[in-house]
């Protein structure tokens, strides 16, 4: 009787043995590849542009991060990285966890000494707040820095996203960010087509100080639908006079101060009632935590800006 070769093998006692063999084999290896890629993506390389452009590449997400700024902790923290922060600056204060991070001086004043020590796998500063020659001695000894500057109000978004890369908690910063754009764009389609109301933001009185239409509180202030009167001026923070806050005449005046509670100078405007704002009793407060950190928060700050600036459009 002649045999097909598929009998021939089946019946062949070496090709049967060779054929279980491979079929023990086949589960080892998918076991082997699905370690690879498990061990491969928890220990992912890290590759991000910061706010400079400057692109920052680590073998592994930062485990030891120091963080140059109040806001920079408060959005680590936002995204779960609070753990991983061993160093801070001065107020750095929110969450209350933050107060206890080990301090390394104060944004423009930072223990290099202390840097070196908490050995961080990065330091995340504050572009145009920390002195250039710490960042760049800090730089120049291999430690790796990420530069932060939101500059505008979706750039908060952003820096949460890139935040959650350089930490490996891509899936916490996602939903932070998340959150606050669906917040943010309610803010923004609320108040979109109301009228404008003229604003004069005062950061400090002496010397009296405003902010320029490049600041992030313009930003605010124009998200409610004000116009703010010293947008044109050239520095970021321009210093100002009663007799130029006369000439534009604001219809509100919101002053920020250091603290929570309004700045003892706010009281002074009552001695200038040809003003608008003061003679229509439209002088306020708002905590510059809640509108001058580039966090979530400052959408805490616009809230009440806006409800500040609606009534005031009220006859």
């Amino acid at each position: 009787m002649n045999l097909s070769k598929r009998d021939q093998r089946n019946k062949d006692p070496v090709h049967n043995k060779a054929q279980q063999h491979r079929g023990k084999l086949i589960p080892l290896w998918l076991c082997l590849l699905c370690s690879v890629w498990f061990w491969g993506a928890a220990w992912a390389a890290v590759d991000v542009v910061d706010d400079s452009g400057q692109r920052i590449r680590l073998a592994q997400p930062a485990q030891r991060i120091i963080s140059l700024a109040p806001h920079i902790t408060e959005l680590l923290y936002e995204i779960g990285a609070g753990e991983k922060i061993v160093g801070t600056v001065e107020y750095s204060d929110y969450p209350p966890d933050a107060k206890a991070i080990p301090r390394i001086g104060r944004h423009n004043a930072l223990d290099l000494e202390t840097v070196v020590m908490l050995k961080p796998d990065i330091v995340i500063a504050w572009q145009s707040g920390n002195p250039v020659h710490h960042v760049e001695k800090i730089m120049s000894l291999g430690i790796p820095v990420y530069f932060s500057e939101p500059v505008k109000l979706p750039d908060v978004a952003d820096t949460l996203k890139r935040f959650g890369q350089l930490a490996g908690l891509a899936a916490n910063a996602q939903q932070a960010q998340r959150q606050y754009i669906q917040r943010y764009q309610r803010l923004k389609q609320s108040n979109q087509h109301k009228s404008k109301v003229r604003v004069f933001y005062e950061i400090w009185n002496r010397p009296m100080m405003s902010i320029n239409g490049k600041h992030i509180v313009n930003e605010v202030i124009e998200l409610c639908g004000g116009d703010n009167v010293f947008k044109t001026l050239r520095p970021l923070t321009p210093t100002v006079d009663v007799e130029a806050v006369i000439k534009v005449d604001p219809e509100v005046i919101i002053a920020s101060g250091v603290g929570e509670a309004p700045p003892p100078w706010l009281g002074e405007w009552d001695a200038w009632p040809q003003i608008t704002a003061v003679k229509k009793r439209q002088v306020y407060h708002i905590n510059p935590d809640y509108i001058h950190r580039q966090t979530s928060r400052i959408l805490i700050g616009a809230e009440r800006l806006c409800a500040l600036l609606d009534k005031a459009r009220k006859p």
